[in-house]
């Protein structure tokens, strides 16, 4: 097995705090997700995570013109220059300070940045290499207080800037010499967002009370003079000399108008930019405080946008200040919004529920909704074909992500308290889980309701959930009363209550191949319970710690429990026989918080890994917990293999091992110092077993944890839950240059030789052999259709699972879904019965094939849908036309709409008796 596993994309989590973003094209929507950018299809409904992080929380986020490159900064005050063609890192640069926006010149080749109380003009970098990608041009002063936005004219001319000062500032981004800079007043609050008109140095700025000014501007964009070079007084003053003279002698009179012999007065007033307010309106209603959060304006369409603390958003034309829209689209405020080139789609990010919203403003209909977990996800599992991930968080929602597109595409929300557990049945139409509520409920994934609820006799709160391999028998372990309960899925009855632990279950797994349920405790030892025996203990496995994770290997030979003490053992479930163990208590790294009092070495005493994995093979085992680090070790060798970095956001609690010097001070660490609070003894510190920290504190920042792992049933990937959110790693087939049995004469000269002269299977087994993808392709490919039979027969059983894991993989990008479907076919009829006798080795390869067949026949079942009702509509029109003509000629036009209006009743009827049809069935 190859462990060249690599961060693939980012899911649970859609917007954390930013601005958001549209390509030029309008078609995708960037979204800062923490210290990662995740960016939106909405033509094609995918999403996808850049490969790339900040070290804190995302501030801002500038995109070019083009949509080639993008700036992204982070709360530090870091930035990276990214290419979103190539999606890497072109360039690091500091700012030395926080940033609070950043803005891109619409001719691409300046940038502009908000700082402090000053505006900062880059030369935006260029499609040559250079050797500092940032040059700082200019740097603008003038407000008083922070500066918050930014916006330019449409000829790169003019930039404005608002700041919380209430003042608006517009500056020359040359050095134009009637418009140095000019300072707007008129507003009681910080202002927001401030905006060109199109084609003009017209602008509009809002303030956080909800007022707009219109400011109307005396001189066009092109009257703006560029300022003289030095040196021009003395040619001026030559010239002006030499028309005096020219003036006496003809006896005339004239205006003088050169600036130089005009009084410092004069030259003020003439030929000067000028503002003047025009006009004041207020978003908000009489007696409303509704603080105003975000704006964004559309030039051409002349449509204002304007989100809201309250969760409100309006929708308004200017200049008339006429409202088209008001919509209420959350709870929470409205932390960024977006409008896309064409005007029609706007998006809206609300931090305090991690929501991302797409409007179509003229339909009044949603492109996206999406939402993250409110609270950390604690649970999830893949369904046994691979395509889709359920997750469970602290907020009690229970939600189903596609794995391909990366949407959540429903929410269940029955449960009243925190999620604990879930899982998937064998036939992956049915979620069960498990909560703090007292429930354990199963939820159709047909009809997206649930069908069943679990309770126990007694009101307890469930720690885990389990579900046997026939998906008949429902086990959940309680917290409080320590005991597990059994339940029928069929009639929902409880079936029996295990008792026997002498502390809280902490988790519960059925062995896959037999219905024997194992489950750990607190009391220091796992029990193996006999479903099939009236629910007895079967055996007692005693360890040196408490029991905290508790997992079967896929074939069940093999159990695997993490204990307090930071260590993994393995069972022999048969015998009750310990096989092995790994000591991970120097693998986890945990970080040191901000409030410890010890260093991170001692706190790892008390760090365990708290969730356990097994890959599909068996081979290996992932485990994590209290870290930022997942630890993949060989069982059978008992090493580690790689460790694996899920997060290097230091917005997070626990990241470091070592405190910052920066925040060590002569009173000790700067965190525990409470400088706003009156006690004596500064802050209070979190009690030992606290695990999400104080909220209600000034301070808050959330730990770094990971609470569940767990294995694609392809082998292809594997997904962790933690506090950044739902983390998906892929394996990374590009990287690695792997053949297979390689020697001297395997050459892709010989390959082709061997396709030329028609010996199909040696070229075939060479390019496997050499393992290179394309060299693979052009060989399956090369094979004619008839002799893809006599082809796949000749190969050897050890290339036969090569070929078949090749074939899984081309179906996700390949277009000869017919010509791989026939080899599929050939090679299972021809060594399905060998094959069956390693069916355990196999069942990676078998469920990632399986994945991609069940995808490309949801895609072309639609697609043959949407046919056979284009065809049956067009067959009852034919007839309806029909019948008209026997009846009588068409001859009016009031006839033509007659018979449009008829065929519109027919395809409305069609469709619900195909409606209909489709419910039956």
């Amino acid at each position: 097995m190859k462990f060249a596993y690599r961060f693939s994309n980012l899911l649970g989590t859609v917007y954390r705090c930013g601005n958001l973003n549209f390509t030029p094209d309008g078609n995708s929507l960037i979204s800062p997700v923490g210290n990662r950018v995740t960016v939106f299809d909405l033509k094609n409904n995918r999403s996808d995570t850049l490969p790339l992080a900040t070290k804190y929380n995302i501030k801002c986020v500038g995109l070019s013109p083009d949509g080639r490159l993008a700036i992204i900064v982070d709360e530090g005050g870091a930035a990276l220059l990214v290419s979103l063609v190539c999606r890497s890192v072109l360039h690091h640069f500091h700012f030395k300070g926080s940033v609070h926006s950043i803005s891109f010149s619409p001719d691409g080749r300046k940038f502009v940045v908000t700082k402090g109380n000053i505006a900062q003009m880059y030369h935006a970098p260029g499609k040559k290499r250079e050797f500092n990608a940032f040059v700082l041009d200019k740097t603008y002063f003038g407000p008083y207080d922070e500066t918050t936005c930014i916006d330019w004219t449409d000829d790169s001319k003019c930039f404005v800037v608002g700041s919380k000062d209430m003042s608006t500032w517009v500056f020359g981004a040359e050095r134009w010499d009637n418009l140095i800079y000019y300072a707007l007043s008129g507003h009681k609050d910080a202002i927001v967002a401030c905006f060109f008109e199109s084609n003009s140095l017209d602008l509009y700025s809002l303030s956080q009370d909800g007022a707009l000014c219109v400011w109307h501007c005396d001189t066009p964009p092109e009257g703006l003079r560029l300022k003289a070079p030095k040196g021009w007084k003395a040619d001026v003053l030559q010239r002006e000399k030499e028309e005096e003279e020219d003036d006496e002698e003809e006896g005339e009179d004239r205006e003088t108008t050169i600036r130089g012999k005009a009084t410092p007065a004069e030259q003020e007033r003439v030929g000067k930019v000028k503002y003047s307010r025009v006009a004041k309106h207020f978003l908000n209603k009489e007696g409303d405080f509704n603080n105003l959060t975000a704006a964004a304006y559309h030039k051409k369409t002349h449509l204002l946008v304007t989100g809201f603390a309250s969760g409100i958003f309006h929708l308004h034309e200017l200049p008339e200040f006429n409202l088209i829209h008001s919509l209420s689209i959350s709870d929470q405020r409205v932390a960024s919004v977006a409008i896309n080139s064409s005007g029609d789609w706007i998006a809206f990010g609300c931090s305090g529920m991690g929501q991302l919203l797409v409007w179509e403003w003229q339909s009044e209909s949603y492109v996206l909704k999406q939402q993250g977990h409110f609270n950390s996800m604690v649970a999830l599992a893949y369904s046994p074909d691979g395509q889709y991930i359920v997750t469970g968080g602290d907020d009690g929602k229970v939600k189903v992500w596609n794995t391909l597109s990366g949407f959540c595409f429903v929410t269940l929300t029955e449960h009243t308290s925190g999620v604990t557990g879930v899982t998937f049945t064998t036939t992956g139409h049915v979620i069960v889980t498990s909560s703090l509520d007292g429930t354990v409920r199963a939820f159709d994934l047909h009809r997206y309701r649930n069908f069943r609820t679990f309770t126990s006799p007694r009101p307890t709160q469930f720690s885990c959930v389990a579900v046997d391999s026939s998906g008949e028998i429902i086990s959940a372990g309680a917290q409080d009363s320590f005991e597990i309960f059994v339940w029928s899925m069929q009639t929902g009855r409880l079936l029996d209550v295990l008792s026997g632990h002498e502390g809280p279950i902490s988790g519960l797994c059925f062995n896959p191949m037999k219905s024997i349920l194992a489950s750990a405790s607190w009391d220091k030892t796992v029990r193996l319970w006999d479903m099939f025996d009236s629910w007895r203990t079967k055996e007692t496995l005693t360890l040196t710690s408490d029991a905290l994770a508790v997992t079967f290997r896929p074939d069940g030979a093999e159990l695997a429990v993490a204990t307090l003490n930071s260590q993994i053992t393995f069972w022999d479930p048969e015998n009750a026989v310990q096989v092995g163990s790994i000591e991970g208590r120097h693998d986890l790294k945990t970080g040191r918080k901000e409030l410890d009092k010890i260093t991170a070495k001692h706190a790892a005493k008390g760090k365990a890994f708290t969730t356990l994995c097994y890959s599909a093979d068996g081979q290996n085992i992932l485990a994590g917990g209290m870290s930022k680090f997942v630890c993949l070790y060989h069982v059978r060798e008992q090493i580690l293999v790689k460790r694996f970095e899920l997060s290097c956001n230091l917005s997070l609690d626990a990241m470091e091992e070592f405190l910052n010097r920066r925040k060590m001070t002569e009173f000790g660490n700067l965190a525990l110092i409470d400088q706003d609070a009156g006690e004596e003894n500064g802050v209070a510190v979190p009690l030992p077993g606290v695990r999400k920290g104080d909220m209600s504190s000034r301070h808050f920042k959330p730990e770094i944890r990971v609470t569940s792992l767990r294995f694609s049933p392809t082998g292809r990937c594997w997904a962790a839950t933690s506090t950044e959110g739902l983390l998906i790693f892929s394996l990374d087939a590009q990287v690695l240059f792997d053949p297979f049995e390689l020697d001297t004469s395997v050459t892709p000269g010989r390959i082709r030789e061997a396709l030329r002269q028609r010996e199909f299977t040696r070229a075939i087994l060479m390019a496997f052999r050499l393992n290179e993808k394309k060299l693979v392709q052009e060989a399956l490919e090369a094979v004619p259709q008839n002799e893809i039979e006599v082809v796949s027969a000749s190969l050897p059983e050890l290339y036969v699972v090569k070929v078949l894991e090749f074939i899984a993989a081309s179906f996700e990008e390949s277009r000869h879904l017919e010509f791989y479907l026939i080899w599929t076919q050939k090679l299972l009829m021809s060594h399905g019965q060998r094959l069956k006798s390693r069916a355990g080795q196999l069942l990676p390869v078998v469920q990632f094939l399986q994945k991609g067949l069940q995808r490309h026949l949801d895609d072309v079942s639609k697609l043959c849908d949407w046919n056979r009702f284009n065809i049956q509509y067009a067959l009852a029109v034919s007839k309806q036309r029909g019948v008209k003509r026997t009846l009588e000629p068409v001859d009016t036009e009031e006839d033509t709409d007659a018979s449009d209006e008829d065929n519109l009743h027919l395809l409305r009827a069609a469709g619900e008796e195909e409606e209909e049809e489709g419910m039956l069935m």
